[in-house]
């Protein structure tokens, strides 16, 4: 199976809380709710066919337990909420013994081996929604395929980030990208392994290469 991680992030790379003010409220965090008021029939519909692609939900815990409490709990038909309910979940912890949210396998130890084995697996993707650290984490080990972010035009200014400290420079392709009319840029990425680099020599160099 491949892994793709699914973000949704503000302009200044805050992926904390975009569902509600109360959603994550942890470390002091006040500035929920960003995402809302940009999701339109567009961002429904993309991300909707996001997730026909999982045979898997992988989380953290953090994201997991607030997942596991939401979920259940909203009606259909809301677009999502049988499948992320009937997917499998698994949830990276060495401090949860089982999960409530069925069908939840816990994986502790080393995330980077307990993702690996089941990534070795055949399938389709696993999938990364929310969990930050989780995902930067597994970018840097090289085990992340496939990045889908949706960006929000809106800066908080505060919250946790995605991929603040990768452990090496990570190089991607840009497969997809779209706007919609609410002002949401939804982008897809590839990972490609080390990122290029270069030294700039002159414009003329650099058309020249193109």
């Amino acid at each position: 199976m491949k892994v793709a991680v699914i973000q949704f992030l503000t302009l200044d790379g805050v992926s904390q809380g975009p569902g509600s003010p109360d959603e994550d409220p942890s470390e002091g965090f006040t500035r929920g709710g960003w995402l809302v008021p940009h999701i339109d029939e567009v961002f429904v519909e993309r991300t909707s066919a996001w997730l026909d692609h999982a045979d898997g939900l992988l989380l953290g815990r953090r994201t997991y337990l607030a997942f596991a409490r939401d979920w259940p709990q909203i009606p259909e038909p809301d677009p999502f909420t049988e499948r992320m309910n009937r997917l499998p979940k698994y949830v990276v912890s060495n401090t949860i013994e089982t999960g409530e949210w069925a069908p939840t396998t816990v994986l502790r130890g080393d995330a980077a081996a307990a993702v690996g084995e089941l990534k070795a697996r055949p399938g389709r993707e696993l999938q990364v929604h929310g969990s930050a650290t989780l995902a930067a984490a597994l970018l840097s080990a090289g085990l992340v395929d496939t990045l889908r972010i949706v960006v929000a035009p809106t800066v908080v200014g505060s919250g946790r980030r995605l991929l603040t400290h990768p452990a090496t420079a990570t190089g991607m392709r840009l497969v997809g990208n779209e706007s919609t009319a609410a002002g949401l840029l939804l982008l897809e990425y590839e990972v490609t392994g080390a990122a290029a680099v270069g030294a700039y020599e002159g414009f003329t160099d650099l058309v020249g290469s193109v």
